[in-house]
């Protein structure tokens, strides 16, 4: 079986609540290369791990987390919402893949980048969202790695790709087929995709060459490296 980044979404949900300690500890346990997760800021800027707008979903609390204070989070979800800083602490050297929520302005890619550079983890972590989002990354650390999120069959535009000077382009696993891996590989790109959760996708997905697949199920992406 080819090599294949293997990196696990919002760390592994079927086993533990996605976007938190344990789960991003059991995602690398089982074998992952890297960890997808969530990121926005709360009321006061700090950047925590969490995908909706809010905290109801997950924590049961009907509040939008842009107005609440990182200490307020804590205490709501008794401590169960890490801070970008105590997951990249609780992950020791392995690869993060920041997935930027919301609507992203400089500030908040400043502040992100800031926490990647205070904690020393520039070197093991990437970014993806789409392309106003990416740009705001890249204006906030001209060194970051970044893959790309595209969602359509359209390819990005070269002033886009210019713009942005991504490593990876992150597509939908359901719209990647062999010409559109053989467009992404011959522009220079690594191609990464999200979420296929069968093997039946993944299988696919390693026929035509992807680089990278994130999933839900590292579980099973770990048994068909292993060739199952």
């Amino acid at each position: 079986m080819q090599t294949v980044t293997a990196v696990a979404h919002r760390g592994d949900p079927y086993r533990f609540r996605e976007n938190t300690i344990p789960s991003l500890r059991s995602a690398l346990d089982q074998g992952a290369d890297a960890v997808e997760v969530d990121v926005r800021l709360t009321r006061d800027g700090v950047p925590v791990l969490l995908h909706d707008a809010t905290l109801e979903r997950l924590w049961r609390h009907d509040r939008p987390l842009r107005a609440l204070s990182a200490e307020e989070v804590r205490g709501l979800t008794a401590g169960g919402v890490p801070t970008l800083a105590e997951a990249l602490a609780a992950t020791g050297d392995s690869r993060m893949m920041l997935d930027l929520c919301g609507r992203v302005d400089r500030r908040i890619a400043d502040r992100v980048a800031d926490v990647v550079r205070q904690t020393g983890s520039r070197d093991r972590v990437y970014y993806c969202a789409g392309a106003e989002a990416m740009l705001a990354v890249r204006a906030a650390d001209p060194g970051a790695e970044i893959a790309l999120t595209w969602t359509s069959l359209a390819p990005p535009r070269a002033a886009v790709l210019d713009a942005v000077r991504p490593r990876w382009l992150n597509y939908r696993f359901s719209l990647v087929d062999r010409e559109l891996a053989a467009r992404v590989h011959h522009g220079g790109h690594l191609l990464s995709v999200w979420t296929p959760d069968t093997r039946r996708a993944m299988r696919r997905l390693l026929d035509l060459g992807v680089d990278s697949i994130t999933t839900n199920r590292i579980d099973a992406l770990e048994t068909l490296r292993g060739g199952g």
